[in-house]
């Protein structure tokens, strides 16, 4: 779209994208290759999904641990 000399904020406009939105994005992912983005994302996915798992086993430790002291 800028090749055909739309303004930066005339095509958030059109995508429907606000600038913060596209800032956020552009200090986010302004250096990347498109695959390095969608690497970076699937990563911070796994991220998030192992917290959760690590969360969920710290918990299912503590209730062991009281159970075998006999804290229930």
């Amino acid at each position: 779209m800028q090749s055909q000399g739309m303004t930066m904020e005339a095509i958030l406009r059109q995508l429907r994208i606000s600038d913060a939105t596209y800032y956020k994005w552009r200090k986010e992912y302004g250096g990347l290759r498109i695959d390095q983005a969608k690497r970076l994302k699937e990563l911070e996915q796994e991220n998030s999904r192992l917290r959760k798992v690590v969360a969920d086993l710290t918990i299912d430790n503590s209730i062991l641990k009281e159970v075998t002291r006999g804290n229930y």
